[in-house]
């Protein structure tokens, strides 16, 4: 199997991110629309409220040519710097967020969001609200003992991280030791918040195919604790549409809370 450098390096001159969006996040038809979205959106709902996960900044590492994730986290930080590896997922992140005509439509994600909170009428004021709060899109590289080397940034009140570990990593180790890459980003008694799938080894952007480092769900605790953080919650959900195995094999996903612990 490739090595860690070498998945990134095909990652950055092969990953095509408008066949990504339109094959798993499409409306009509996408992969991923309907149990990962379901289940990620509903935990980073509940999760970035008033009261529960909030602060000034967060940090998001590794978010492809995505913005759904931040949908709700812009509710209650006011400063959000996003990022990714690859330069063609953040010309993508760049497009939605200054509008651009090509940008990929996000609307429906954003409708649901606000039905979550009682609220579908107002989806063009989150999205709004999401663009304002996106201050930076950064490049950065989770294999990096600073993600976003050369530059260091502020520890944040939050890290955010969904569906990159596995595409960044090559084994058990290289995945532990970027959670302890996050480290510094986070403050002392801070939040990590990480979503993604279970028991995957492949997935196919066209007729490309990607390779994923294979998370099980009884390594997490484990992973976490190893990396020195307090687990706060730990979830995980069985993958119920086996439809598209050909085209991605994980069989669950998982949501981890976890706190940088306070005396660091």
């Amino acid at each position: 199997m490739d090595t860690s450098a070498n998945k990134q390096e095909i990652f950055i001159k092969e990953f095509n991110p408008k066949e990504y969006l339109e094959l798993f996040y499409s409306a009509e038809n996408g992969v991923l629309k309907g149990e990962w979205l379901n289940f990620v959106l509903r935990k980073l709902h509940e999760t970035f409220t008033p009261g529960g996960v909030e602060g000034d900044t967060l940090i998001d590492i590794g978010a492809g040519p995505t913005i759904y994730h931040l949908l709700s986290a812009c509710e209650v930080f006011k400063n959000i710097i996003s990022s990714d590896l690859v330069a063609q997922n953040r010309d993508q992140m760049q497009k939605w967020l200054k509008k651009d005509p090509d940008a990929f439509d996000w609307s429906p994600v954003a409708k649901y969001v606000c039905e979550l909170e009682g609220d579908s009428e107002n989806w063009k004021k989150r999205e709004d609200k999401l663009r304002r709060a996106v201050k930076q899109v950064l490049k950065c590289d989770v294999l990096k003992s600073n993600p976003f080397e050369p530059e260091v940034l502020p520890p944040a009140d939050c890290v955010l991280c969904c569906l990159c570990l596995e595409s960044a990593c090559n084994d058990a180790e290289s995945y532990r030791n970027t959670l302890k890459h996050f480290y510094d980003l986070i403050k002392p008694g801070g939040h990590l918040i990480i979503l993604s799938v279970l028991n995957s080894s492949f997935y196919y952007v066209g007729q490309k195919c990607f390779y994923a480092k294979t998370t099980k769900k009884e390594d997490l605790e484990l992973d976490f604790k190893g990396a020195g953080y307090e687990i706060e919650k730990l979830e995980v959900l069985s993958r119920e549409d086996l439809s598209a195995l050909k085209m991605c094999d994980y069989d669950g996903y998982y949501f981890v809370h976890a706190r940088k612990p306070h005396n660091l």
